[in-house]
């Protein structure tokens, strides 16, 4: 899988930081939704049992057996709510056969257990506390049940959980926000930085300029001096490879117009080895260019114009031969490719196609996908075997020695695609010759 699919599809520091702190508000905000009702329910059924036990007590002291086994009580409770029908406040004496009960029960009774709950007038839940204990006029024992209705206190509990939920949310929501705007504070001066490196590769900028947090201040310095360390190389390489190339360029000279005045046994000795010395020097000050391109972050190029400024050339140098090259490029398309290095590219693949295409040469372009493009040069020429187009790439192959050349260009044109992480494919083409299809980066936005 390639490695740029792979960034896309990984989240950015800022969603990471946002989903981690969402995740755990979420545990955070379920756990206590769910925990705090549970606690407030379960203080509030105790203290309403502690009631309920202050009432038990007060019931046992009024139990009264006369001597002939009836019961009755001395007096009365405290809370009226016992005397009115169905008020939610209950109690029961039960002795053998005989049950008293509470005027608030009427005509009905406690009902039910602890495992499926107790029920009362109208089917209300009931909290239910019982005792059983022996009074000293009966030798059986006496059950009392005191009981309230559950309805108000799951109505408490209820209004409470909906008050809580919603504190729990705005305070979530709060906590998010301010979550949202710290690590929007955290990381702006990586936001600053990316935007100096972008102002870096567009030529705005030769350095990382500003003021940067203690954390992040050791790798501007670096890559500041990594930076301005790059330029020297590239604009050092560049002046040795033109002035070795000047240099060269006249004892070469020099050399080839001697060997033309010596007789024909000498010039077949000396001129291979000429040769060769032209072919070495030619490739090395191409490496040389290569490796030497300046601005290369910031490198940005027209593939179109500088097709229609070659063309111009080659037709001028092939005229004899009549051929026409078709430019299908769109004027607006740029690559991420130094001006030099791309009329170094460009210009190798379409002397290639002058000098073998028989009258057409045509020169388009295929996206490949967001990051880089392809373009093709394809010839009506007579092509190359599919079995040898790999060794067409190699340095200094030639596979025609009828035609002038050095068997560089094919070369020098791979290697520099390859600086630039791209690709040469060489294949036949639909038009009979060869297809050149060389993959170029586009500018990053």
């Amino acid at each position: 899988m390639p490695i740029n699919t792979i960034e896309k599809r990984l989240p950015s520091l800022r969603s990471r930081l946002l989903i981690a702190a969402a995740a755990w508000l979420i545990v955070i905000t379920l756990s206590a939704g769910y925990l705090v009702p549970s606690f407030i329910k379960t203080y509030l059924v105790g203290q309403e049992e502690q009631q309920l036990k202050l009432y038990l007590d007060q019931l046992t002291a009024l139990v009264d057996v006369t001597p002939d086994g009836k019961m009755s009580l001395s007096g009365k409770l405290s809370n009226p709510l016992f005397e009115s029908p169905y008020s939610g406040l209950y109690w029961s004496l039960t002795i053998n056969d005989q049950q008293l009960r509470s005027r608030s029960l009427w005509d009905t009774r406690i009902r039910g257990n602890k495992e499926e709950g107790f029920v009362g007038p109208n089917k209300q839940p009931l909290i239910v506390i019982s005792r059983e204990f022996f009074v000293p006029e009966s030798d059986d024992p006496v059950n009392l049940s005191v009981a309230i209705n559950k309805d108000k206190l799951n109505a408490t509990v209820q209004q409470l959980t909906h008050g809580l939920w919603l504190i729990l949310l705005i305070m979530a929501a709060g906590i998010l926000a301010l979550t949202w705007l710290q690590v929007s504070w955290s990381l702006s001066p990586l936001r600053k930085l990316q935007h100096n490196l972008k102002k870096v590769r567009n030529g705005e900028l030769t350095e990382l300029t500003g003021v940067y947090p203690t954390e992040v201040k050791p790798v501007i310095d670096d890559l500041n001096a990594l930076l301005f360390h790059y330029q020297e190389l590239l604009e050092r390489a560049r002046n040795h490879s033109g002035n070795l190339s000047h240099a060269l360029k006249t004892p070469i000279a020099i050399l080839n117009n001697e060997v033309a005045l010596l007789n024909d046994a000498d010039k077949t000795k000396l001129t291979p080895a000429l040769l060769q010395l032209q072919q070495h020097i030619d490739y090395h000050l191409g490496r040389a260019r290569m490796a030497g391109a300046a601005n290369i972050l910031t490198a940005k190029t027209a593939p179109s114009s500088r097709v229609d400024a070659i063309s111009m050339a080659m037709d001028k140098i092939y005229a004899h031969r009549e051929v026409v090259l078709v430019n299908e490029l769109d004027s607006d398309l740029s690559i991420a490719v130094e001006k030099r290095d791309l009329d170094e590219i460009m210009g190798n693949l379409i002397e290639n196609s002058y000098k073998w295409a028989n009258s057409l040469i045509r020169v388009h372009q295929q996206s490949v996908d967001t990051d880089t493009v392809s373009i093709v040069i394809e010839d009506d020429g007579p092509g190359i075997a599919e079995d040898e187009c790999n060794e067409a790439l190699k340095r200094g192959i030639r596979l025609d020695e009828s035609t002038p050349g050095t068997g560089l260009g094919l070369n020098i044109a791979n290697e520099l695609a390859h600086s630039y992480r791209g690709e040469l494919i060489l294949s036949r083409s639909p038009l009979g010759g060869l297809k050149a299809e060389i993959t170029l980066p586009l500018p990053r936005s």
